[in-house]
């Protein structure tokens, strides 16, 4: 076994796709994000399956609905104690750093799960490192109660990083649409779908995918640009992956640019 090999059993990466995703279909974004990540890291990547509702919409709905508590009855809910399951039966030991990765609608689910995971960390000692968060693209507001909680885990020592702003675009005005409240969420919701009729947003409608001039949000799902761009913040820049798997990152990134 290499040193590299060595190095990166000591990590287990999870990604959590945006709504669209199927369990073998994707985005533009997603499917790039995946290969590239796999060629990193190997069998120390994997993502999400067998989650998610059929249709885009419905995921989005339900995005809207949990973007601003941590869920309450949370053993009754398939999207987050499915995808809770499906990291920890996967050979996760006590010295694993665990990182969660996650894109859009998504990163709803990946807020949840992590809220979950920390909880069962704290009981059951099922980690002795904290694991790490990305929540890229995401509709979670700073100021929400699941984000609170999170930044309480965090001072806990049982979330490492939170990464948020960084893996929004700056000109992408879905950031914090989620709100504090359902009624917030779909307020902004529909002033991202219809902004003629809203005073708080302009620009492309979010339904707008024209690769031209549709909502950025839209437009960078469909670039491998924007997984280079997650790879680089997140395993090169805040070393997420430790040296070795930052060094990958470098080599790979400098043979697609």
């Amino acid at each position: 076994m290499t040193n590299w090999e060595t190095q990166m059993g000591k990590y287990k990466i999870w990604f959590f796709a945006g709504g669209e995703t199927r369990n073998e279909v994707f985005n533009v974004f997603t499917g790039s994000f995946i290969r590239l990540m796999r060629e990193i890291c190997g069998p120390y990547f994997d993502y999400v399956k067998g989650v998610y509702f059929r249709f885009p919409a419905q995921n989005v709905i339900w995005a809207l609905n949990n973007a601003q508590k941590p869920i309450k009855f949370v053993s009754g809910n398939s999207f987050v104690t499915k995808a809770c399951n499906q990291i920890l039966n996967n050979n996760i030991s006590p010295d694993t750093t665990l990182i969660l990765i996650s894109s859009s609608s998504g990163s709803i689910v990946a807020a949840q799960t992590a809220c979950l995971l920390a909880r069962r960390i704290s009981s059951e000692g099922i980690l002795m490192k904290p694991f790490h968060l990305a929540l890229g693209s995401s509709m979670i507001a700073t100021d929400s109660q699941l984000f609170l909680l999170l930044s309480e885990f965090k001072d806990k020592g049982l979330i490492g990083n939170i990464i948020l702003d960084e893996l929004h675009d700056a000109d992408d005005n879905t950031s914090g649409m989620g709100g504090r409240s359902k009624s917030e969420a779909y307020s902004n919701a529909f002033g991202l779908m219809i902004p003629a009729l809203s005073s708080k947003y302009n620009g492309p409608s979010f339904l707008n995918t024209n690769p031209v001039n549709g909502h950025i949000h839209r437009r960078r799902s469909q670039t491998e640009e924007k997984a280079i761009d997650f790879i680089r913040i997140i395993l090169v820049k805040n070393r997420l992956g430790g040296e070795e798997l930052g060094l990958k990152a470098e080599e790979l990134i400098k043979k697609y640019c």
